[in-house]
This record gives C-alpha cells, structure tokens and sequence, in this order.
C-alpha cells in the first residue's frame, strides 16, 4: 500500500510537471495559439495540483487492476501497454472529437498526439517499473 501512495503521488506530480513542460513551451505556445480567444488569463494552480494528483491515484489503481490482463510479460512492458491503452482513450479519443468539432490546424493536432504518447509512456514506465499487484 505505502508504494501504491509513494508511486500515486510521483505519477501525480511527474503529471503536472508534464503537463507544464509540454504547454508552456515556445513550439506548444505557438501551435495552441487558435485556442487563445477561449483561454483563461491565469491558471488555477491548486486546482490543478489536486486534478493530476488525483489522475495518479486513479491511473495506478487502474494499472493495477488490469496489470493481469495487460499484454507484457516484465512490469515495463505491462507499463507500456497500459501507456497506449491510455494514450488512445485520454489522448486520441479528445484529438479526434477536436478534429471534427472546432477548426484546429493539423499541426497542432499532431503534436498533441506526440506529445501526449510521450506523457503517457513515462507514466506506464513509471507504474511498469515500480507496481505490481500482491500476490
């Protein structure tokens, strides 16, 4: 239990730290441009703070749910697998809605992707690495 907390607080941070890392930089700055106009001025840092926690209590509690049933043989390949599952119901599910509903260069899109495939696959290594359910 300590693990799964130490592993949830890190994957909730490493989150954050992310996220801040793959939109405040110069490329994401100028790719997320278009949405601008319906940007908010400032962040909400703790709220912030609070939602990824919360995503890396949730998205190891479900790494360790389905570790069984994920492909992989070592916990980093289980990691990784659990990284594209996630990567195609956060990541890819909202690109695509965003395709067909707002006008949003395709650049822009594909970074998402990449980036977000990225974000994902640190997390899965990092829940590979250091989880596993109890015998």
């Amino acid at each position: 239990m300590t693990t799964y907390i130490v592993v949830s607080i890190a994957g909730g941070f490493l989150f954050g730290i992310l996220d801040g890392l793959i939109n405040a930089n110069p490329v994401a700055q100028r790719l997320n441009a278009v949405y601008k106009p319906i940007a908010r001025e400032s962040l909400n840092v703790i709220a912030g703070i609070v939602i990824d926690l919360a995503y890396g209590f949730i998205l190891a509690a479900v790494f360790l749910l389905l570790y069984q049933s994920l492909p992989g043989v070592t916990g980093l390949e289980k990691g990784l697998s659990f990284a594209i599952l996630v990567w195609f119901f956060r990541v890819v599910m909202s690109v695509a809605s965003t395709w067909v509903m707002f006008i949003v260069p395709a650049r822009t899109l594909m970074y998402t992707l990449l980036v977000g495939l990225a974000e994902m696959v640190i997390l899965g290594s990092l829940y590979g690495l250091t989880l596993h359910p109890m015998s």
